[in-house]
Parts: structure tokens; sequence; C-alpha cells
């Protein structure tokens, strides 16, 4: 089986690749659904639920195509279990922290990673409250690791049951690989695609930074940098954070701060690296004062969502900048993780 898995990601791409699921619930927000879940495959997303609609539904082809009916079944009543998994669980949060009203979130991320030119696996289960670290798992020491003290009765409760830690190492380890595996298969063909950026320099008023817009690019790692008058340029220089669009290609920006009359003097390049092609720009696009165009707007307002379900791992200060079972031999995934607040 180990010998299929390792033959089959080199179908995809050389590399580290990534099964992560993100989910989140929300109180205190009407019109918001109450428990959100996104499944993500190295960074894209391929699934979608929410508590408004009540169904898991694919977002891309290669899940719709490649999965029946009773897959789809299976997944959406495991998380309308889930639902109230959450639900329960901000309540006891609030219990803990003191609270009585406002809003709330409980996050969590979990999933697996497969270097395929190593072979070495990893997995993770991270979760946060309101924002803020509340529990991981550390697989290598077998242990749950809480840094508030509000989350001492559950990482006490948890780590004295060993048969469950054993069996969630065993999840992270063999059979989120197997999953993995098996969706990297999937979609081994629009893995491998590569699109170039678009590449706009552009600004607000003159008052505001001169931004640096590449996006459309597929995979997601780019590099933006600036030169001055030829040499590298660093001073005054912000890169913004990783953003997804609707079509599952990326976007990031670069902003320099830097006077109207220091960029008449000198010359300014933006240089966007993406998968060995190299695009410059230095003509600004726009400098009337309007909004900036709308697939930065959209983007960011995509972001915003993902960010809530959980996109955003780099670290997992939980979705800040910086932190079982399966339902059936035969269909997926979910460890029943039920209630780590209770």
């Amino acid at each position: 089986m180990i010998l299929l898995l390792l033959l089959g990601a080199h179908l995809v791409s050389a590399g580290k690749h990534s099964l992560r699921y993100f989910y989140t619930g929300v109180s205190g927000v009407s019109d918001f659904p109450e428990f959100i879940s996104a499944g993500l495959l190295d960074d894209h997303q391929f699934d979608y639920f929410d508590s408004n609609i009540m169904k898991v539904v694919p977002k891309t082809e290669w899940i719709r195509q490649n999965e029946g009916a009773d897959y789809w079944d299976s997944q959406t009543q495991g998380l309308i279990g889930y639902h109230q998994v959450y639900k329960n669980n901000i309540q006891e949060a609030m219990k803990r922290f003191n609270q009585t009203s406002g809003v709330h979130t409980v996050q969590v991320m979990y999933g697996c990673e497969f270097d395929d030119q190593t072979g070495e696996t990893n997995g993770f289960r991270q979760e946060g409250y309101d924002g803020e670290d509340f529990l991981y798992l550390d697989l290598k020491e077998m242990r749950w690791i809480t840094p508030v003290q509000e989350g001492f009765p559950s990482v006490q409760k948890m780590n004295n049951d060993r048969a469950l830690l054993e069996a969630r190492k065993h999840y992270f380890s063999f059979e989120c690989i197997e999953w993995l595996q098996k969706y990297l298969q999937y979609g081994k063909s629009s893995l491998k695609k590569t699109v170039s950026p678009q590449v706009s320099v552009l600004q607000k008023s003159s008052s505001s930074p001169v931004v640096c817009h590449a996006t459309g690019f597929y995979p997601k790692e780019v590099t933006i940098s600036w030169m001055k008058n030829g040499q590298d340029h660093d001073e005054d220089v912000e890169v913004g954070e990783l953003l997804p669009n609707e079509d599952g290609t990326f976007q990031r920006s670069s902003g320099l701060r830097v006077t109207p009359e220091e960029w008449k003097k000198n010359e300014f390049i933006c240089v966007v690296e993406h998968q060995g092609e190299t695009k410059i720009a230095n003509e600004i696009k726009t400098n009337t004062g309007d909004s900036l165009p709308i697939v930065i707007i959209v983007g960011v307002g995509v972001a915003a969502v993902l960010l809530l379900i959980g996109i955003g791992v780099a670290g997992y200060k939980v979705y800040q900048k910086k932190k079982g079972e399966r339902d059936s031999d035969n269909i997926i995934i979910i460890i029943d993780y039920i209630s780590c607040f209770i």
C-alpha cells in the first residue's frame, strides 16, 4: 500500500502535499451559519458545508466526478452531528471563560502532510477559541497541550485516555495519508496546472502606498520584490498575505511607501517571480482615489470568510498571521473528536 502511495504521489508533483480540514463554530451572529466546514487539498478547497444549507457540496470537478451519492450523504450526516457538538463546545467555553453573551468562535484545523521526496509524514490537530490558541495535539509526545488555564480540564481528560490517543495517532499516520493520496490521484490534472500571475502597480491616492498586485496564479508559491534604480530595495516594503481567489488561483500584494517626489526621481520596479517565470511592472495604473479594482475587493472578502472557516494555517496562532473514527470503512474521514471542551 505504501509503495502505491509513493508511486501515486509522483504522478502529481514532487514535494510536500497536505490534506486539511477546517471547522468553525460561531455564536452571537445573526444570519450567519453556526457551523462551517471546509476541506483543502494542497490549499485548494474541494468541499464545503455549513449549517444553513445542511449539506456537503463539492467545490472542484475532480471530487465531484470521483465520489458518488453515498460519499456526500455520509459526509453530510457526520457534519450535521458536528454542528450540535460545536454549539455545545461554545457554550462550555463561555462558562470556562466566565462569558454570558457576545460573539464567540471555536475553530479547529486538523489533517496530515506527506512529502513524496523523503517519505516523511506528519499529522496535526489544533484548536482555538475566540481567535486565540486553546489546544493542540503533540503526536510525537502523544499528548494534548494547552497554553491557557481554561484548557486544563480538557487536556487532563484527553491525556488520560491513552486508547483514544493511539487511535488518533493511527488516523493521522495512516488513514489520513491514504485519503490524501487518494485525493491527489483524483485531482492530479488540476494540481499539475501552472497559471501565470497578472501583475499591476496600483495606488489609491498620492498619500497611499504604491501596491504591486499579482493575481490569478497557481500554484501558490510566488515572490514579490522591489528594485530601486537597478538595486534590490526592501525599505518601507510590506508584503501582504497570500489570498485565495474564487477560481482556485491566488493573489498577493506588496506595498511600497514612497512619496510622489521620490517615485518621480527614481526608477522603482516591481519584480514578480513564479514557477521560474519573472514579470516586472512599474507603471501605476490607478491613481484616482477610488477603491482598488474589484478583483482585490472580492479576494479580500473571500479571504475574510475563509479565515473564519480556518484558512491561513501559518503557525496556527489560531488563524492569526502567525496554529476517531471514520464514518465507515469505505466513505470518509472524520475522527470522532467529539467535543474537546466537554
